[in-house]
Formats: C-alpha cells, sequence, structure tokens
C-alpha cells in the first residue's frame, strides 16, 4: 500500500463513495436500520478521506483548521461505528431467527430500531468524547493523508480507544455465532419467521450475515493488529495527569510525505486506517450492488433517465419488456412474426356444416406451419380451406346448402304397427 500512488487512493475513495451511497435509497425505504448505519458510516468515512487526500495532496499547510477539528473527531468514531454497525445486522439477524412469535407490533419495531441507533449512534458518539481525554494535542497533518486524529500514546488510551473495536467485535461474533447455530437447529421454521419481515428474504439474510461475518473476521485480527502497531511505534508513556497530557494542546503536528514515509511501523498503520474504510465500502457494494432490488432499481433509474433526455428503451426483440412496463410485440428482425390462420370445414352426419378457425405461429427460423399440408384443391372432397388460397372477394361463391327438415301443420295420422322404421323416425319430433 505504501508504493502506490496518493491519486490511486483518492480515486478509491470517491469511487466507494459513489458506490457504497448508490443502494442506500431503497435501503432508507425498507428501514433497515443497521445497513442503513453501515452505509452511512462508510461513505462519509470515504469522501471524508477523499477530500483530505486533495486538498493535503502536496503540502502540509493548515490551511483548514475547523476541517481538520471536525475530520478528526469524525474519523475518530469512525474506527468504532463500522463495527457498531456490524453489531447491529448481527443482533437483528439472530433475533429474526430466534424469536419464537413471528409477528411484531408497532411498539416493538421502535423499540429495535431505537436500539440500533444507540449502538450505531450512541457508541461512535461516546468515543469521541472519551477520545477527548487522551488527545494530546489539537490534530496532525500528514502530507498526501490529510489531518489525521492525535492520540497520547498512553495506557488510559488503550482502554479508552484502542481497544473499543476489540470488544465491539466480540460481541458481534458471538451474535453470529448463535445465529448459525439457530439457523442449524430451526432451519424448518426458517421461511416462517422470514414471512413476518417485510423487508427480508432468504437471499437478503444471507447476504447480511457475509456481509457481518466478514466485517467481524476482519475487526477481531486487525484490532489486535493496531494495539500491537500503537505500542511498537513509540514509546507507552506514564499517565500523569490531565494537565501533563494536555500540555500546548493547541499545537498541530505537520510532518511531509518523506518524515512519515521513514517508519515503516507508522506507515502501514496510517494506510491500514485509511485503506480499510475503502474496503469496507467495495465489500459492501459487492454483497449488495448487484442483487435483484438494485439491478431493478437501476433499470428503473435508466428508464426515467432515458424518458427526461428523450431516449427510447423499448426494444423489438421477442418478449422483452419495454420502458414502459408491457411486453413489446414479438418480431423477427423489425417484422412481425408471421402467423398462419387455418379454416377448417367439418362435416358431420345429420347436422349442419360448422367452420372452426386454428391459429398457428410459425417459428421464427422459416418454418411455415402450412408446408407440409397439400395444396388446395377446389373439390367437394376437400376438408380444409387455406386463407392463402381461398378464392377472391370478386368471385361469387356458393356454399352448398343442407335442406332443412320441415314439419307438416296437419295432424299426424295415428300410429300404425305396420309401417315402416325409416318412415316412422322421418316423422318422429
Amino acid at each position: 500500500m505504501s508504493d502506490a500512488p496518493n491519486w490511486f487512493f483518492s480515486a478509491c475513495a470517491f469511487v466507494g463513495f459513489v458506490l457504497v451511497t448508490i443502494p442506500l435509497p431503497w435501503h432508507l425505504e425498507a428501514w433497515n436500520t443497521g445497513t442503513c448505519l453501515y452505509m452511512i458510516w462508510t461513505s462519509l468515512g470515504c469522501l471524508n478521506l477523499f477530500i483530505n487526500s486533495v486538498v493535503w495532496n502536496s503540502d502540509v499547510i493548515n490551511k483548514a483548521p475547523v476541517w481538520c477539528d471536525i475530520s478528526t473527531r469524525f474519523m475518530i468514531g469512525l474506527a468504532v461505528a463500522i463495527p457498531s454497525a456490524s453489531l447491529c445486522i448481527n443482533r437483528r439477524l439472530y433475533h429474526i431467527v430466534s424469536v419464537d412469535s413471528v409477528t411484531k407490533t408497532r411498539a416493538e419495531k421502535r423499540r429495535d430500531v431505537l436500539v440500533d441507533l444507540a449502538i450505531g449512534l450512541g457508541i461512535p458518539v461516546l468515543e469521541m468524547i472519551l477520545q477527548y481525554i487522551v488527545q494530546g494535542h489539537r490534530f496532525n497533518i500528514f502530507e498526501e493523508v490529510g489531518c489525521f486524529p492525535a492520540t497520547y500514546n498512553t495506557p488510559p488510551a488503550y482502554a479508552l480507544v484502542f481497544t473499543w473495536p476489540i470488544a465491539i467485535g466480540l460481541v458481534s461474533a458471538s451474535y453470529c455465532i448463535r445465529t448459525i447455530r439457530e439457523l442449524a437447529v430451526r432451519r424448518a421454521q426458517f421461511e416462517e419467521l422470514l414471512s413476518a419481515n417485510r423487508n427480508m428474504t432468504s437471499s437478503r439474510y444471507f447476504r447480511l450475515m457475509g456481509l457481518a461475518g466478514i466485517e467481524v473476521l476482519c475487526t477481531l485480527p486487525l484490532g489486535v493488529y493496531a494495539i500491537y502497531l500503537n505500542s511498537s511505534a513509540a514509546q507507552i508513556q506514564p499517565w500523569i495527569s490531565w494537565s501533563n497530557t494536555h500540555y500546548d494542546f493547541s499545537l498541530v503536528g505537520q510532518y511531509p510525505s518523506v518524515v512519515w514515509h521513514s517508519d515503516q511501523l507508522n506507515v502501514i498503520s496510517i494506510e491500514l486506517s485509511r485503506y480499510m474504510v475503502v474496503f469496507c465500502a467495495f465489500v459492501f457494494f459487492g454483497f449488495f450492488g448487484f442483487a435483484d432490488e438494485a439491478r431493478r432499481n437501476y433499470r428503473l433509474a435508466y428508464t426515467s433517465f432515458a424518458k427526461k433526455v428523450g431516449l427510447t428503451t423499448a426494444t423489438d426483440s421477442p418478449g422483452t419488456w419495454t420502458g414502459t412496463g408491457s411486453k413489446g410485440d414479438m418480431s423477427y428482425n423489425g417484422r412481425p412474426m408471421p402467423v398462419f390462420i387455418t379454416q377448417r370445414t367439418e362435416c358431420k352426419r345429420d347436422s349442419m356444416a360448422s367452420f372452426s378457425t386454428n391459429l398457428s405461429v410459425g417459428e421464427f427460423a422459416g418454418f411455415d406451419a402450412t408446408a407440409d399440408k397439400q395444396p388446395y384443391l377446389p373439390t367437394s372432397s376437400a376438408d380444409s380451406i387455406s386463407k392463402e388460397t381461398f378464392p377472391s372477394p370478386d368471385l361469387n361463391v356458393t356454399l352448398p346448402t343442407i335442406p332443412q327438415p320441415t314439419l307438416d301443420i296437419n295432424p299426424v295420422p295415428p300410429h300404425t304397427p305396420d309401417a315402416p322404421h325409416s318412415w316412422r323416425s322421418s316423422i318422429d319430433v
């Protein structure tokens, strides 16, 4: 990572900000609190790092002190915000699969949202406040990196700042393990449990499990490694007093690239802290950027944009849904597919002839549905008439008539036993 140019990180940070922001609207509609918190924290983190890397690309001048105060305080909260959002996701997944009742009241749903907000927002804000206790001076500025928080390397700093991601990761891992165990036990009830969550499907459930699981697997080892880097990069100083820790608090440390690149442990610590945020953005988009709901929203966005600029979204391919939501007509090379209509005349004994219409559609590869039929011959024995060979309208065609049975209004003669059977049948009404 240290060998990569700064413009590469700037490009990755901006792309990460865009990618993780794209799915945010429809996740807000579903009101998945943990997922929304994960996206908001990650996208703002990428944007913050992108701005810093661009503004301080080639100098360490303190050109925006207020911005650096806000940026560094946000970075302190971000270090625990992403693990906290992952904890919210794992906690919700566990409660979905472990509850005995598949229905929830409005009060219970509101309580779940408040608990998620307390975890995903409360813990990062608390971390921002606690870090001030061990904040040695105002902030640092690293060339190519920008504003960076300053934490005095003293034992209270490990309890108040450095170990929080590990503690959150352990709690999140316990929820993840319990969720997997409940899934193995209650597999038969899984679909029924999901049916109570209108915005949760099995596909989305397992994608959330994958996202939270990867975050847990990364948080624990990286948290331990961060403690190792902080303890090794500089000597741990004893805590003396509040005034000693905050002595010359307004100091701003300025470190050119050649200076902080001379210490390999500093390089690893700084680069790892900012590249991991971009990595979280790409991982989230990998799980949710290609899902069914994402592709559906991409299609709707493209259709809306195409209508505004006057582009057509309709296609002539068979069975393709157009941008208006209706299915396009079946066609071949821009022309309607051939339709053959055959009219068949069937003669039934002792009944009037009836005509039935059979509709057949040939395949688009030049197949003629009537190719295997004999050509029409205008004879009395023909049993079918095709549309193509039917006489033109200017010819006089006389259809055969069948005499209708008549009934004599005179009284029917009395039945006589010696009358022939055929004659009795003809007058029997």
